[in-house]
Parts: structure tokens; C-alpha cells; sequence
């Protein structure tokens, strides 16, 4: 990924905490033909000690995408942090162009399938436990009939890919002169929405160094 300086987050908590916050990711997989092949999925961030921590994850079974992973291929995980279009006519300097502002996390690693139903069991457990946390009547597998959980891992393919590499970038404005993000970030809190109060606030919160 093309990363100018002043936009590379260094922060890795940072970079975990998107990850973490936004785990609907895409992953890419180079296939057979040379051409990419790509998911869609939630991917479970997992701090398991190692320098960049692991993800985990499954695939339907009819899906082509895990026969790639069993040849050792490695794979891109591309996490979509909060972004917005930036409107030159919110900047309090003139002559300026538009722009879009954006956070996001490329995880990069080689998965390994997981080929025990048991274990590919508590890879659905962990995700679901997470999602669910927040929930007022979390679901579990514990609800499902003896068995009828295990039976299901049929249907799957569970993985986790081990990161070896991580890149994040932050494009907020920091080629901006501040009163410029400042208006840009006020701007963007009165269009309202989820993504653009995000970038508002990281547009307030960047400082040099």
C-alpha cells in the first residue's frame, strides 16, 4: 500500500483497535490463474503474544477461496477504518482541492486452515462471543440441541492466519495547516453520520511528531 510519512499510523494498538472495531474485512488471496480471489468475511483480531498477533476467521465450504489457503499461499486482510469526502469549501484557505479522508489496515500473513471440527468450533464460538458481547441476551452455541454445533462445522472451513507483516495508514489532514482541519473536522460533525464524526475527531485529535 502507498503510504506518504505523513500519513503512516505507527501506533500498532492503533492499528489493532481498527482491526478490532471494524472486522468486516476483505481478504485478497492471489488464485491459481494468477488473478485475485476475494472474501468478504469477519475477521476476529487475536493478540496471542507474537509481534503482530493473529485473525481468525471461516468460509462457507463451497467456497474456493480455503483451497487456496491449504497451499500455503499468502494473503492480504484489508480492514476499512472510517473515511469522508472532503469538500474544498470547508477549508479556510482558498484555492484548495477535494480530497477524502480515510483510515484502514492491510494485515498481511499466510493462513492456516484449521481441519478439527472441535477446534473450528471454537473459532465460531470466539467470533460469535464477540459480536454478541454487546447484545442484552448474547447467543451461544450452548443453546443448540447436544451436538448439533459439531454437526454444523460440516458446512465451514475454519482458519487463522498468523500477521507478518502489518501496514496502517491515517489520512486525516496532516498536510493540512490546522485551522484548515479544524473547519474541515466542524464541516464534517454538522453533515452528521457515523464515519464522518470519526474522521472529525481524528482530524481534532492529530498532532505533529
Amino acid at each position: 500500500m502507498y503510504i506518504p510519512s505523513h500519513f503512516d499510523l505507527k501506533d500498532i494498538e492503533a492499528a489493532r483497535n481498527l482491526m478490532r472495531a471494524r472486522s468486516f474485512a476483505t481478504l485478497v488471496t492471489t488464485g491459481e490463474d494468477g488473478a485475485p480471489f476475494v472474501t468478504h468475511l469477519p475477521l476476529l483480531f487475536e493478540d496471542d503474544g507474537s509481534p503482530h498477533g493473529k485473525l481468525i476467521g471461516h468460509v462457507a465450504r463451497p467456497n474456493p477461496h480455503w483451497t487456496l489457503f491449504g497451499r500455503g499461499v499468502p494473503t492480504l486482510a484489508v480492514f476499512h477504518g472510517p473515511h469522508a469526502y472532503i469538500s474544498p469549501n470547508w477549508y479556510a484557505s482558498p484555492n484548495l482541492v477535494p480530497t477524502w479522508n480515510y483510515t484502514t489496515v492491510h494485515a498481511y500473513g499466510t493462513p492456516h486452515l484449521i481441519t478439527d471440527n472441535a477446534v473450528a468450533l471454537t473459532v465460531v464460538e470466539r467470533l460469535s462471543a464477540y459480536f454478541e458481547a454487546s447484545l442484552p441476551q448474547p447467543w451461544s452455541t450452548a443453546r443448540l440441541p447436544a451436538g448439533n454445533a459439531l454437526a454444523q462445522m460440516k458446512g465451514i472451513v475454519a482458519f487463522d492466519m498468523p500477521i507478518d507483516r502489518l501496514q496502517a495508514k491515517s489520512k486525516v489532514g496532516q498536510n493540512r495547516q490546522a485551522t484548515d482541519r479544524q473547519s474541515a473536522a466542524t464541516a464534517l460533525d454538522a453533515q452528521g453520520g457515523e464515519d464522518n464524526v470519526a474522521i472529525a475527531a481524528l482530524m481534532r485529535d492529530w498532532t505533529p511528531g
